[in-house]
């Protein structure tokens, strides 16, 4: 089983930026870029809750579960 991080699929449909999406959200870039690179083990949902706001997507939009 496989969870994919599709942060960078909606950023580039919002057209925003990774410096923006990290003053929007609070996040440092150096946190914002492990997680868009799916090399996070883990998500806060306060901090998934900040990305869905900046982006005005659903969880689901972010994160899509693959069952391997």
């Amino acid at each position: 089983m496989a969870i994919i991080v599709n942060l960078d699929v909606m950023m580039a449909k919002r057209k925003i930026s990774l410096n923006e999406l990290s003053e929007k959200v609070g996040l440092t870039l150096a946190n914002l870029s492990i997680l868009k690179t799916g090399k996070a083990k883990a998500i806060r949902f306060s901090t998934l809750d900040s990305i869905c706001k900046a982006l005005d997507c659903q969880p689901a939009d972010i994160l899509e579960f693959i069952n391997k």
